[in-house]
């Protein structure tokens, strides 16, 4: 009997998945047909709680394969691709916990490309607290957008977040 209840369960366990399995697609493909989707699914897969592990796979559906990914400032640009990126995220330090939302943005778009500047508040598992900004660039093909590129900076004591990419 316990064998047959054990059968049952599993396989109820596998209708669901596969019943839910289409849901969860379809909920992220929404979410890639506009930009404030693709982007709030960026932030939304960055951030996680203490012991969650990024979904790197998720992370990677938003991007464009031959995306670039750049953090800069006024003395120095780093580079790298979405699989290096990747294997950064998996790195213990954010499996403390790390969290980013946006603060406000501004989006231009035409004929299937934008551009977002998203200012941000960020803070690491460490208590340090930091705003800066993101700089999208996006692409609209096969009924969605893909992030081609993302480079982004921090703010400064002397380089402050200028107001119009601040919440009035």
């Amino acid at each position: 009997m316990a064998n047959l209840n054990e059968y049952y369960m599993n396989n109820l366990k596998t209708l669901i998945y596969l019943l839910l399995f289409p849901t969860i697609i379809l909920a992220q493909e929404n979410k890639l047909s506009s930009i404030d989707g693709i982007v709030n699914e960026l932030l939304g897969q960055i951030t996680i709680e203490k012991g969650e592990k990024m979904d790197t796979t998720a992370i990677r559906n938003l991007f464009h394969p031959s995306a670039i990914l750049t953090v800069a400032n006024s003395s120095n640009a780093e580079t790298v691709s979405i699989d290096e990126f990747l294997i950064l995220l998996k790195d213990p330090y954010y499996e403390e916990g790390y969290l980013e939302r946006e603060i406000y943005k501004v989006v231009d778009e035409y004929n299937g490309i934008a551009q977002v500047f998203q200012s941000f508040y960020g803070k690491d598992s460490e208590g340090l607290e930091e705003k800066g900004i993101n700089s999208y660039q996006l692409t609209y093909y096969q009924k969605r957008w893909w992030i081609v590129s993302l480079l982004w900076t921090i703010e400064s004591e002397n380089l402050k977040i200028p107001s119009r990419y601040l919440r009035n």
